[in-house]
């Protein structure tokens, strides 16, 4: 009678062997999955530094920003430097330029993108092969090989120091973005247009009213990663422009920065002017992120 009580407390006590088989798996799992989400917490917060440091600089005072040892905290928030900065002579009119060719940019660069890219996806005809690798292979050049034959090109039209060269050619397309919605437009049944064909539609009805409202996500991607884009220019509107009052926010600030070393550093200032910047480009990733991430996603499922 003992050693039955004996036995069954020991059953009841140790489990099974199979429940550490079972377990084992799960702990490892779990183990893992603790680890790339501790990685990506640690990486996450190396990235952010730089902005946490904008931040925290934007609201010190002048002398605190170049203090050393450096001091990550202000001792009093200077909320004030940001009224400071907006109302700077040119600001406003720097940030106004800057939505104006964003703006204008991105849609000339998703619209005319959009209908390359569905001309590459749903039509045929005789080279398409060969136009779309010469398109793919205009990725091969670097931006700035063609900074010189295309200034000279806008300075033989008449077109320096305005902003027709910063809007126009976007409306011709990108070979990036040409890409992406032919992956994107390939993945749409055909049998969608051809029922649409069959009842007497156009192929601008079809892609207006067929292809464009499935395509949300790419348009969405295409859209954030361009405006980005057009907001931080800074290169090429520099190149172009040479009046104060055209320039967009991104050279907007180097001017700002030039005459603030003539005047005494301030440093803390141009800080709040670089998150005033930087605020924009935060907010349009974040409210389009879920598109963003499912557009990248479903673009390239088919070949």
């Amino acid at each position: 009678m003992a050693q039955e009580v004996a036995r069954l407390e020991r059953a009841v006590v140790a489990p099974p062997v199979g429940v550490y088989a079972r377990a084992l798996p799960r702990a490892r799992w779990l183990l893992g999955r603790f680890g790339l989400h501790l990685l990506a917490i640690v990486i996450g917060a190396v990235l952010m530094l730089p902005l946490f440091w904008a931040v925290t600089s934007s609201l010190k005072a002048a002398h605190e920003v170049r203090q050393l040892p450096p001091v990550w905290f202000p001792s009093v928030p200077q909320w004030q430097n940001y009224p400071a900065v907006w109302g700077s002579r040119l600001f406003a009119i720097w940030t106004w330029n800057s939505v104006y060719l964003t703006v204008v940019g991105t849609v000339g660069t998703v619209l005319s993108s959009s209908i390359g890219g569905y001309a590459f996806a749903r039509f045929r005809f005789p080279g398409k092969r060969l136009l779309f690798s010469l398109t793919l292979g205009t990725l091969l050049l670097p931006g700035y090989v063609l900074l010189i034959p295309n200034y000279l090109l806008f300075w033989k039209l008449g077109w320096l120091n305005t902003y027709l060269p910063l809007t126009v050619p976007h409306f011709f397309g990108s070979a990036f973005f040409i890409f992406l919605f032919r992956q994107f437009f390939l993945t749409i049944p055909l049998d969608l247009d051809e029922a649409a064909r069959i009842d007497g539609a156009s192929y601008l009805r079809v892609f207006w009213s067929i292809v464009l409202p499935l395509s949300g996500p790419v348009f969405a991607t295409a859209a954030i990663i361009e405006s980005i884009r057009q907001w931080n220019s800074f290169l090429w509107p520099l190149i172009i422009l040479n009046q104060q009052t055209s320039f967009p926010l991104a050279v907007g600030l180097r001017y700002l920065r030039t005459n603030v070393e003539e005047s005494g550093p301030k440093d803390h200032l141009l800080m709040a002017a670089a998150v005033m910047m930087a605020v924009p480009a935060i907010v349009i990733f974040f409210v389009g992120q879920r598109y963003f991430v499912r557009g990248i996603t479903m673009t390239g499922i088919k070949g």
